[in-house]
């Protein structure tokens, strides 16, 4: 016997939170931890402060347009014909 469609979706929407969950975890603690070995200056400050500061942010927009895509393709599968 096989899951209800809405079952499905829902069990494939949980996934995809959790894998960017686990993508902004990444993106926002990683470059923190290992910031003392990037010893090298850009600009007067930190390569780990640039690091941080814009990589974070462009890695947090990429987040929002998978999942933005992701769900698209999702509801598009899952969506009931209109008549």
């Amino acid at each position: 016997m096989t899951a209800p469609p809405r079952d499905d979706y829902w069990r494939r929407t949980r996934r995809l939170t959790a894998w960017l969950l686990l993508a902004w975890a990444i993106v926002g603690f990683v470059p923190v931890f290992f910031a003392r070995e990037l010893s090298v200056e850009v600009f007067g400050w930190p390569l780990a402060f640039w690091l941080a500061s814009q990589g974070a942010l462009l890695g947090f927009c990429a987040i929002v347009v998978i999942y933005a895509r992701q769900m698209d393709k999702l509801e598009a599968e899952f969506s009931e014909p209109r008549s």
